[in-house]
């Protein structure tokens, strides 16, 4: 009885909690016209408004207290300003103009006092991200080589990323982590501008475009727990949020220019800008290079334009439209034994790649009110890619310049539609927030293997009819069906505690309709076996996710965050039929199924340290992964749902401003030390049924330590950096085969060794030019980040040597 009394009270008085608002304007101290879009943070809350184009803005729902808000405006000093709210409050913010043009130092270190570690806010448009361990990369804020698309400069302080080095200029991104295979960055839901970007986001999830960083404003990466609004997938979400049109500007010019190692030269131009209630943003990038292996040139275009449209303050319309076509030739793989001779080396003349990539995207979002929103992306892609060349198990064997050269072609056509309302309401006298979505996605893909021409040009014909006994054939139709309905709601438990469950329920109706061929030929090449088998695979599947996110805020710059959420894994094309001398896939292979978790800390310790500090645990059912075996003579990987698997660690990342520490009163200075550690283990803890030599075994794509540390440092407009990376030793099938650096044959089979890469950074800025310049792997190393079973091999992919960049840019 007396609990239930005490409840009663209890409830009541949460509910009698008075809630106010503050609003005002944000104006110029010296004209006293409206600073537009100027953005207005409640520190205390970590929380965010924007004012509109006549500077005005409101926040409602605060509850009585003092608080501390910090209000910014582009070429305007930061106001910092502590109020206290006992009932509504009118407030004008007056920026002073900044006196003079300001440094790269300082424009750099207000940047960094306003964002300080940048992490995505509780709620983001229509999404939410309480309780989500999630990281953003400021592309303004890296010093490294954009130009190159260096992922390992640019994700620098994203946490225990393992990163493939193809030595492309950045073509494809290649990212995965916690023991995700970092291939073409398959294990993440990839988008640009919160749309799908990816080949087919169930059946074949690899990025085979991958936007350039100079276009770029900021890259969100949340982890596992982004299954529930984003897809299933283990490793989360990566969304790369495009730069907005110029606001104050008619038209803005960017045009830089590059050149580097091996030939490189890129360049990239864009035009943006607002024309009453009209605003764009259009680029194009060319890059083109030889490589620093012999067969190994690429050049790329690469095009898109943002139109937007703005009805009113609650309304707006986008159109977006990115075109990129690339054609690379690959040099191959390298056996152990030719690499320790020389990485350089290459066999392989007549290895090329194509892609041609098409996304169309129109977005409509509309506010209701100011506590209710609503966002719709229609996306679609029209895409191919075409692989041709000479890839036999035996990677040490020479190219039969009169056979015909496999080729694989994969067209990809599909369409989507995603939908999101996200709504704030009172309950127990906090402010809740319900976030209710669907997507639908379709797609209609098609697939054919078989010979291609005897030539040594980039031709993707094929020729059945002339080499009708080809002996790796097939064709197939690849339709994929998905309904997705999602949902999250943020209970603000108290001012500091909020607990956010969620759930995702799925419908995936995939199919894989064609035939292949079976041939065997004597040792004279005549056909013993020359079969063809048709398949008509139907698979529908419905489930659901269910997660849990919780948020403590320590103090106005601290938070302790939580969350678990299930994870899925759907069998890909890949996974249905593709016939490769080097890899076999397992018939009764099955989707994956399991969980992430963290639990972490992260804020900032006055304007000394930014950190992020988390344990997390991922766990797999039937998790697939290759074995190492021997076929007919051959070593082959086996692509099967190798066993369950438990992968662990933990995760840190510290910014120290040494110039705040001990410099303070050097305005035009600054010095940042970073680290950026992970430390993960993982083990089988089951063998799936006629799996050997497994249990107890790692699991592969995961050393041990992964750490990127560096110092970037400037004075006035001079900046730079120097960053040092160290990965140890991993495994590349779940046998764990260790290097056998005697072998010259395969290169499929074996560990990675562990590495270490030096890079440095500089660049210098004067009125509209800047200049950017720097040298990768500074030491020299030779290394490897992979092998190969496929394109681009099979083998050991050589990572790049000592390579130079210079970029010129002007801003008008």
């Amino acid at each position: 009885m007396r609990l239930k009394v005490f409840s009663i009270f209890f409830f009541c008085g949460l509910f009698a909690q008075a809630q106010y608002s503050l609003s005002g304007k944000v104006v110029s101290a010296e004209t006293g016209e409206p600073i537009p879009n100027a953005e207005v943070w409640n520190k205390t809350e970590s929380e965010v408004s924007l004012a509109n184009e006549q500077g005005e803005f409101r926040i409602e729902n605060i509850e009585a207290g003092t608080y501390q808000f910090a209000v910014f405006g582009f070429e305007y000093a930061i106001l910092e300003k502590e109020i206290t709210i006992d009932g509504d409050v009118e407030m004008d913010f007056q920026l002073a103009p900044l006196a003079e043009s300001l440094s790269e130092v300082m424009i750099t270190n207000r940047r960094e006092q306003l964002f300080a570690l940048r992490k995505l806010r509780k709620v983001e448009g229509t999404a939410i991200y309480a309780g989500k361990k999630s990281e953003v990369v400021l592309l303004d804020k890296v010093m490294g080589n954009l130009a190159s698309n260096n992922a390992r400069q640019i994700y620098n302080q994203v946490v225990g990323l393992n990163i493939y080095d193809n030595g492309d200029a950045g073509l494809q991104l290649n990212i995965g982590g916690r023991g995700l295979d970092p291939n073409r960055t398959q294990n993440f839901n990839t988008r640009q501008n919160g749309y799908d970007i990816s080949a087919d986001v169930l059946g074949y999830p690899e990025s085979y475009y991958t936007p350039p960083p100079e276009a770029l404003q900021e890259i969100q990466v949340i982890r596992g727990a982004a299954s529930l609004q984003y897809g299933t997938q283990f490793g989360g979400l990566i969304n790369f949020k495009f730069k907005e049109p110029a606001a104050d500007k008619k038209i803005e010019l960017v045009s830089r220019q590059s050149v580097g190692s091996y030939n490189l030269f890129t360049s990239f131009n864009s035009l943006s800008g607002t024309v009453g209630k009209f605003s764009y943003y259009t680029y194009y990038n060319f890059k083109s290079g030889n490589g620093f292996r012999p067969n190994s040139e690429y050049d790329s275009h690469n095009a898109f334009a943002h139109l937007g449209w703005k009805f009113s303050d609650r309304t707006r319309l986008s159109f977006e439209y990115t075109y990129l076509n690339y054609l690379a030739q690959q040099p191959g793989g390298l056996t152990d034994a030719q690499f320790y001779e020389d990485p350089d080396y290459s066999n392989r003349e007549r290895n090329w790649f194509d892609v041609n990539w098409n996304l169309y995207a129109l977005k409509f979002q509309h506010k209701f009110s100011e506590r209710s929103d609503f966002s719709l992306n229609l996306f679609g892609l029209d895409a191919s890619r075409k692989a041709v060349g000479f890839r036999e198990n035996r990677v040490s064997q020479p190219d039969d310049l009169d056979a015909p050269r496999e080729l694989l072609v994969d067209e990809f056509s599909n369409w989507g539609a995603e939908a999101r309302f996200l709504t704030r309401y009172d309950l127990f006298g906090e402010e809740s927030v319900l976030l209710f979505g669907s997507k639908y996605y379709d797609a209609d893909n098609f697939q054919k293997q078989g010979p291609g021409t005897v030539s040594a040009k980039p031709e993707f014909n094929f020729t059945n009819d002339e080499y009708p006994n080809y002996p790796r054939q097939a064709e197939y139709e690849l339709p994929n069906k998905n309904l997705a309905f999602f949902g999250e709601n943020i209970f603000n438990l108290t001012n500091n505690f909020s607990l956010t469950p969620g759930f995702r329920i799925e419908y995936i109706h995939t199919g894989a309709i064609g035939s292949y061929k079976r041939i065997i030929l004597d040792l004279a090449g005549n056909p013993l076996v020359n079969e063809t088998f048709e398949e008509d695979k139907d698979l529908e599947r419905s489930f659901a996710l269910l997660g849990l996110g919780a948020s403590y805020n320590l103090d106005a710059s601290n938070e302790l965050y939580a969350n678990f959420s299930q994870n899925y894994r759907s069998v890909t094309f890949s996974d249905i039929r593709i016939i490769n001398p080097s890899s076999v896939v397992d018939p009764d292979i099955s989707e994956e199924r399991g969980f992430t978790s963290d639990i972490g800390i992260r804020g900032r310790i006055k304007k000394y340290v930014s950190y992020d500090a988390s344990l997390f645990g991922l766990w797999y059912n039937e998790r697939i992964g290759e074995v190492t075996e021997v076929q007919d003579g051959f070593i082959v990987r086996r692509r099967a749902n190798v066993g369950d698997a438990f992968i662990y660690g933990l995760e840190t990342f510290a910014d120290w401003d040494l110039k705040n520490t001990f410099f303070d009163n050097w305005e035009n200075h600054r010095m940042n030390l970073f680290v950026n550690a992970a430390f993960t283990n993982s083990e089988y803890t089951d063998a799936a049924e006629g799996i050997v030599n497994v249990e107890g075994n790692q699991v592969e794509f995961i050393p041990y330590v992964n750490l990127k540390s560096g110092l970037n440092f400037g004075y006035k407009n001079l900046l730079a950096g120097i960053q040092y990376t160290y990965l140890s030793r991993q495994y590349t099938d779940a046998t764990n085969a260790p290097q056998d650096k005697t072998d010259n044959q395969r290169g499929i089979k074996g560990s990675i060794p562990a590495y270490g890469i030096l890079d440095l950074s500089a660049s210098y800025t004067y009125g509209k030019f800047k200049l950017e310049a720097g040298i990768n792997n500074l030491l020299d190393n030779s290394y490897f980040t992979r092998r190969a079973t496929g394109y681009p091999g099979p083998g050991i992919i050589p990572a790049q040597p000592i390579t130079w960049y210079t970029t010129l840019q002007l801003k008008l």
